[in-house]
């Protein structure tokens, strides 16, 4: 087992196998619709059967994964209908958030946001999905929790998750990554100005590429005659 794992254990096997299960699910290393191969996982984790059957279960009650009769555990598959309700809803939600966020903004949210946006930069730069989608997610949670809100935080957090997989397929091309680093720029200079209608606009425009890249996955995906 590499260091790097050995450093993020946690005390259970069980809390270690879900942590694990769920990093892997959310950065695209298991792919929407792919197989979890038991046996393979239990011998990479150094860890029995039983606690990665508890975090499957887990894993299944937060819809990351689904369980099929005599065929196993699948990495949960959206369809492109689920996508479109997910980012709908996350519209809604996020601009009442992104509104207050910039009506009551803490003194060094902007820098913050600053920082944390070279981080997505290098990691688009250096081709490195999982560190881009983590530095992206943290980008937009820090200005979302600005809004002082934390119940509408965690609400948006559950529609985040349900769609982290796929935003890992969306920044493994680069015109993506490019797009979304330009995006997040504005957001920054609208904030920046106190520009509250420029930041809702950016991060509506933002939101939208990528639905239509997501869009055009899973089209693909889609076997012939659906």
């Amino acid at each position: 087992m590499s260091s790097a794992v050995q450093k993020r254990r946690p005390q259970t096997a069980q809390q270690f196998v879900l942590e694990e299960l769920r990093r892997a699910i959310t950065t695209g290393e298991l792919r929407p619709g792919g197989p979890i191969r038991q046996e393979a996982l239990a011998a990479r984790f150094e860890v029995s059967r039983v606690p990665l059957r508890e975090a499957l279960k887990a894993l299944e009650a937060e819809g990351l994964v689904v369980h099929h009769v005599h065929r196993g555990y699948f990495v949960a598959e959206l369809s492109l209908d689920d996508l479109e309700e997910i980012y709908r809803i996350r519209e809604l939600l996020e601009t009442e958030a992104v509104r207050m966020a910039v009506r009551w903004m803490p003194d060094g949210t902007v820098a913050t946001l600053e920082r944390i946006q070279r981080e997505v930069e290098r990691a688009a730069d250096e081709g490195d999905v999982a560190a881009m989608a983590t530095a992206n997610r943290l980008f937009h949670f820090t200005l979302i929790e600005a809004s002082g809100m934390p119940r509408l935080v965690r609400l948006i957090a559950s529609l985040w998750d349900a769609t982290d997989a796929y935003r890992s397929l969306y920044y493994t091309d680069s015109p993506n990554r490019k797009q979304a680093i330009r995006e997040h720029r504005a957001v920054i200079s609208a904030l920046r100005h106190g520009d509250e209608e420029a930041a809702v606009r950016w991060l509506d425009e933002h939101r939208a590429h990528a639905v239509a890249a997501l869009r055009r996955v899973l089209d693909a995906r889609a076997p012939e005659g659906d």
